[in-house]
């Protein structure tokens, strides 16, 4: 069962689209084609997420008719309800004064910008908006009856949701958001597995469960559960190859990353080097089995009988909604990097100087309902920041993933300043005492095509480009100067880096994996600064995912998986092991669940 859209589908009309077909295809864009009934299309340009937008909205005198996207290169996932239900509400009150989805607010704006233009060539004042449409009210019944509930729609809860209903259960995932994806769909997705196939066909040797369990150990100062840890170690190759054969997730079979903290290059890279790829084979799979999914459906209370949580109320366009859960409630909702004040509550140094890289609906949900019914917390203090991000929104940028293969790190005197492949909370911190508290990350179009970066992520680098926040150069020196480097000083540094990586050592920093030449133009340089990415603290649970209680008695029926919990990582998550994580523990929950 899918939650329909929100509004009614207003489409223009077919007299008006086929007579604007037959305009005189040399004709300018800001030109109009009047239809017989006196309407006008004009067409409107913004710019979203991943580039331009470019709408044709149909006008009957100051009245809007129809919005019809004519190009975008916006995620489909994030995207579906601004080019539907935003767009559809926009004709609705014939008004652009209307909220962002959330979750995808650049691409929102994008939309609402293309077709203010649209309606300034048109002459056309658009209203002041009002209150949200009668359509917009819900459509959920008051209660519904599952075997399982799952609440959160992300990695870890699709996860959870498959094994269950492959287990023959009838499922339902409850997710507050308007799309389902949570923090994967804007991840990478890369997923670190010791001895994986592509190590193996790329000839790469040594790695072993027990080094991944000492490297995951090490990178949270021995703070994790080295139970939970080892529960990870041990699924994980199962759980990367279920992921590729079950559930048809594509992963590049000629490149892998070593994030900061591991010992080998063992992080499997899905297509296109984003979690999209595999929130959208998990939407295709959950659409295969009949697994429920509720959209902008906000869970609210877990409700407990007898000592046992039996299911959770949600909230559905202010309407109350009532899930049963016969065998039990798997909480999936993530950690609370996007809220400011539970992040304050929990370590006072992450207030609002800090951007997140995080998922709007990363606000701690599932933490707080389990407190309710008497949870345990553990770890709470942990909070991570990711080292590059974007200085003025703090997404994370994957475009500066270079930095995995070799690019260099300097500050604003052109010096280094820290291994590029420490970890991230070493990397940050490393930043944050540096000048204006902000990093430049360097390299050159050799490493940039060797990556395939501008192909993957070259909507990125547009937005950086336009922000000021990446410069690309024939020349270093220009590329310096961009930055107000301190020029001399940086060429000094980029050629000491040159004769690091000719030689294959650092004796500066000691580069686990060897820095990349910087030597063939065009040249990049990145600006960057720390951003909160993720919480390591949570819930107290078990190897099976049982909620455990501040006793550490299990509280049955309920269990939970992902970034909510706080026993694996320690004091810092490494870099692609939240992917391994949520699968391994969100299967392991599935499992749980259906005995």
């Amino acid at each position: 069962m899918k939650q329909m859209s929100k509004w009614t589908i207003l489409l223009s009309s077919v007299l008006a689209l086929n007579l604007y077909a037959c305009q005189d295809q040399e004709a300018s864009e800001n030109e109009t084609a009047e239809t017989s009934e006196g309407s006008e299309i004009y067409q409107g340009t913004g710019m979203g997420n991943h580039g331009e937008i470019v709408v044709e909205v149909t006008f009957n005198g100051d009245d809007i008719e129809a919005i019809e996207v004519l190009e975008e290169n916006e995620q489909d996932s994030l995207s579906d309800p601004v080019f539907n239900d935003l767009a559809d509400e926009i004709v609705a009150q014939n008004s652009t004064d209307l909220d962002n989805v959330s979750g995808a607010s650049q691409t929102s704006q994008g939309l609402k910008d293309a077709v203010e233009e649209a309606a300034e060539q048109a002459g056309v004042t658009l209203g002041a908006g009002g209150e949200t449409s009668d359509q917009a009210q819900s459509d959920l019944q008051e209660e519904y009856n599952f075997d399982a509930v799952v609440v959160g729609g992300g990695g870890a809860g699709f996860s959870a949701a498959v094994e269950a209903a492959e287990s023959g259960l009838e499922v339902a995932i409850v997710e507050k958001m308007p799309v389902m994806g949570g923090n994967t769909l804007i991840s990478g997705g890369e997923m670190n597995v010791p001895n994986n196939w592509v190590q193996e066909d790329l000839g790469i040797e040594g790695d072993s469960k027990e080094i991944f369990v000492q490297d995951t150990l090490e990178g949270g100062d021995h703070l994790g559960d080295p139970e939970m840890v080892q529960t990870l170690a041990d699924n994980v190759l199962d759980a990367a190859e279920w992921l590729r054969d079950d559930i048809q997730v594509e992963f590049y079979d000629d490149q892998l990353f070593q994030f900061g903290g591991h010992s080998f290059e063992r992080a499997l890279i899905p297509e296109g080097q984003s979690g999209a790829e595999i929130i959208e084979k998990f939407e295709a799979k959950a659409e295969e089995l009949g697994i429920a999914t509720f959209t902008d459906t906000e869970a609210k209370e877990l409700i407990e009988e007898d000592g046992r949580i039996v299911g959770v109320i949600a909230e559905n366009q202010s309407q109350d909604v009532t899930f049963n859960a016969e065998k039990g409630v798997i909480l999936t909702t993530g950690g609370f990097g996007a809220n400011v004040e539970m992040r304050k509550d929990a370590n006072e140094d992450y207030d609002d100087r800090f951007g997140s890289t995080n998922s709007p609906g990363s606000t701690g949900d599932g933490i707080t309902m389990a407190q309710e019914v008497g949870a345990g917390l553990t770890n709470m203090e942990s909070i991570q920041t990711y080292p590059i991000s974007n200085p003025e929104t703090g997404e994370i940028s994957l475009f500066a993933d270079t930095r995995f293969d070799g690019a260099a790190l300097v500050n604003k005197e052109g010096d280094r300043f820290v291994e590029e492949l420490e970890r991230r909370d070493v990397i940050s911190d490393a930043i944050m005492e540096q000048t204006g508290e902000v990093a430049y990350q360097v390299w050159d179009s050799q490493l940039n095509e060797e990556t395939r970066n501008m192909e993957l992520h070259g909507d990125e680098f547009e937005k950086l480009q336009d922000q000021g926040f990446v410069i690309e150069a024939d020349t270093l020196e220009e590329a310096a100067e961009f930055f107000d480097l301190d020029v001399d000083n940086f060429m000094e540094t980029i050629e000491t880096i040159n004769e690091y990586a000719e030689s294959g050592e650092d004796p500066d920093f000691n580069h686990r994996a060897g820095l990349a030449p910087i030597e063939e133009a065009p040249f990049y340089i990145q600006q960057g600064a720390p951003s909160v990415h993720h919480t390591m603290g949570g819930l107290l649970t078990d190897v099976d995912t049982h909620v455990l209680d501040e006793d550490g008695e299990i509280i049955e029926g309920l269990y939970a998986a992902g970034e909510l919990t706080g026993s694996t990582h320690g004091s810092n998550r490494l870099g692609g092991n939240a992917i391994a994580d949520i699968i391994v523990f969100g299967r392991i929950a599935g499992q749980q669940v259906s005995q």
